[in-house]
């Protein structure tokens, strides 16, 4: 049963690191809200917007990791943190996506109201614009979605860094060759271990980003968009977003599209070959490494997460770098 404690734990049993998405194991379990959490959303919203306090309030799914989601009317979502490092992120993302928004193909989530510590929740909340569409399917997409991933993080490239924050992934490959290095030595019965290093030493022998750092979402995995009919119509949960190198986003390819659209995704987004093809070669080591840390920290704690992080590596081993 999911309990208040298992949304916020606490800070001091909490190593910082953990606070890193991929790092953080949350067990399946927890990730299901009950009805006393429910009835929790009830009296928060009642107590600070009273103007929704009619509004039905029912559990809008639990895939993610960083928070748990509410259905406040037809029109709206009530937002709960499930730990301090997912309150931050709406905090940044108070100050930011309203200025991202208006430079963007698709929609963002629109931070409406802003929900303050209470008791019986210690942590910023939020309400925000309820957006149509649903999960894709892991690696599956087709090419429509890709050329609209390209024109998304295309678009987000552009707007100016000036007073960006740091991207949760803003380190260079370098930065997490121990800890690759790591993750694949202690998965190597469960994975080809050799075309892992492969694949990673291929990303570490590509060249260096040039210029300043951009905007990027830096987690464009199944649960942070939305789509229709094959078409994006939502990108959502900006926790990670902030300023890195833009192959991190190329982590789309292997996460949301078929390897038979990868050649449109890498046209669209200027990587393929006789392009920045050593951007595509970083972010599959970024794809590669982000899985691995998944699969390391989930497999046996919450098998949603665990399959997908398999489901991505399989995908990334399947063809010689």
């Amino acid at each position: 049963m999911t309990t208040d404690e298992t949304l916020v734990p606490d800070e001091a049993s909490v190593p910082q690191e953990t606070l890193v998405p991929e790092e953080t194991p949350v067990p399946e379990e927890t990730l299901v809200p009950d009805e006393g959490l429910v009835a929790l959303v009830r009296g928060l919203v009642r107590d600070q917007f009273p103007q929704w306090a009619g509004l039905p309030v029912v559990a809008a799914g639990a895939e993610s990791t960083a928070n748990a989601m509410f259905r406040l009317g037809p029109d709206l979502v009530v937002r709960l943190p499930r730990h301090e490092g997912a309150a931050q992120d709406i905090l940044t993302e108070r100050q930011w996506l309203p200025r991202l928004a208006p430079a963007l193909p698709v929609p963002i989530p629109a931070p409406l109201a802003d929900g303050e510590p209470a008791p019986g929740f210690p942590l910023p909340w939020g309400v925000y614009r309820w957006l149509d569409g649903s999960n894709p399917d892991v690696a599956d997409g087709g090419e429509a979605l890709a050329g609209d991933l390209a024109a998304f993080t295309s678009a987000l490239q552009k707007i100016d860094p000036a007073g960006g924050p740091r991207s949760y992934r803003s380190e260079t490959l370098a930065d997490r060759d121990a800890s690759t290095r790591e993750a694949v030595a202690e998965l190597a019965a469960e994975i080809d271990a050799d075309a892992a290093l492969r694949v990673w030493e291929d990303a570490r022998a590509a060249a260096d980003p040039v210029g300043p750092p951009v905007w990027i979402h830096a987690d464009l995995q199944p649960g942070n968009v939305l789509v229709a009919d094959g078409r994006l119509t939502a990108v959502i949960d900006f926790g990670c977003m902030g300023l890195g190198d833009r192959a991190v986003d190329l982590i789309a390819a292997w996460y949301l599209l078929a390897p038979a659209a990868h050649a449109a995704f890498r046209e669209a987004t200027g990587t393929g070959p006789g392009a920045d093809e050593a951007a595509w070669r970083r972010g599959r080591g970024w794809a590669l490494s982000v899985a691995l840390n998944e699969l390391r920290a989930y497999r046996t704690v919450n098998a949603t997460m665990g399959e997908k992080a398999r489901h991505v590596l399989a995908g990334l081993l399947a063809s010689r770098p």
